[in-house]
């Protein structure tokens, strides 16, 4: 039988051997699993406007609660992500925003959300809606063209429905607001069913930009897409963040870490830790959120 060498080995100089990842003090390292370069730009906090308030909010399906006396700002000019593991409340949060949990039988809700000052719970639900737009996990295009997914929304808030050209600039806002334009201008009649997964969520975008809303909710919106589709949407959502505020509940902690400028981490309903993009993943103050974004739970 003949043996066969074993392969050269391979020894590293000293300029080769990689640096050990930063510690933040304690000789543990909460960012080992974020050490590629991040694309998110921090925001200074003094540019962002408050949009609204969620005080001592609680909500309870029946005798369960989801969410337990949580308490943040929304602000326009950033991006909040809300983050933890499944069935920790952050859905039930972000669609009470708008009031849509209300719509769940069972439930009952406790506290008080403000818009621009006003407790949204005097509001008219579709005027808040309008105000308070949320664009959901798959995507929900109409049955209809591009241009009629978008003028629908125009239309639903004109007296008197308008006519193709009185509402055609602002379909093309929207879409151009939504990154679409371009892929779509030479046929705005194509059917939206055919476009691809991509486009299909960033024309929800449209159609939810559409009502000039304060706030846009996010539920997960790149969960059915891509990585090319993913890029385009978050690079999009960095860019709306200047004009509404951004509220994105996420799974994937990286994609939170590349654009989110604020982080609420949930668990078993409570809100563990709030803070920026860049102390909740660099330095942790909760035990808790540590274990989570190093993926020791999920």
């Amino acid at each position: 039988m003949e043996l066969r060498k074993p392969p050269p080995v391979r020894r590293l100089t000293g300029d080769e051997i990689p640096a050990p990842p930063s510690t933040n003090g304690n000789g543990r390292h909460p960012t080992a699993a974020f050490a590629l370069p991040a694309r998110r730009a921090a925001r200074d906090a003094a540019i962002a406007i408050d949009r609204m308030q969620v005080e001592s909010l609680s909500v309870s399906y029946g005798n369960k609660p989801a969410v337990k006396s949580v308490s943040l700002p929304i602000r326009q000019g950033e991006v909040l992500a809300l983050i933890g593991p499944s069935g920790c409340g952050k859905t039930t949060l972000l669609r009470s925003l708008n009031r849509l949990t209300e719509l769940t039988r069972g439930a009952t809700l406790s506290g008080r959300i403000t818009l621009d000052g006003v407790d949204i719970a005097t509001l008219e639900p579709t005027a808040l809606r309008r105000r308070v737009t949320m664009v959901f996990q798959q995507p929900n295009p109409f049955p209809m063209s591009v241009f009629d997914n978008v003028a629908y929304v125009l239309r639903e808030q004109a007296s008197r429905r308008p006519r193709r050209n009185a509402v055609k600039g602002a379909v093309r806002d929207a879409l151009a607001r939504a990154g679409l334009l371009d892929e779509v201008a030479d046929n705005l009649s194509h059917p939206a069913l055919r476009l691809s997964g991509g486009q299909q969520q960033r024309l929800c975008i449209a159609r939810a930009l559409a009502a000039d809303p304060e706030v846009l909710l996010l539920d997960e919106p790149c969960s059915a897409l891509d990585p090319q589709s993913t890029r385009l949407i978050e690079d999009l959502i960095l860019k709306l963040r200047d004009d509404v505020a951004v509220v994105i509940v996420t799974h994937n902690l990286q994609q939170a870490y590349r654009i989110a400028d604020s982080v609420a981490f949930m668990y078993l309903g409570e809100l563990v830790e709030y803070g920026s993009g860049h102390k909740m993943f660099g330095e942790p103050r909760e035990p808790r959120t540590q274990e989570y974004i190093s993926g020791a739970f999920g």
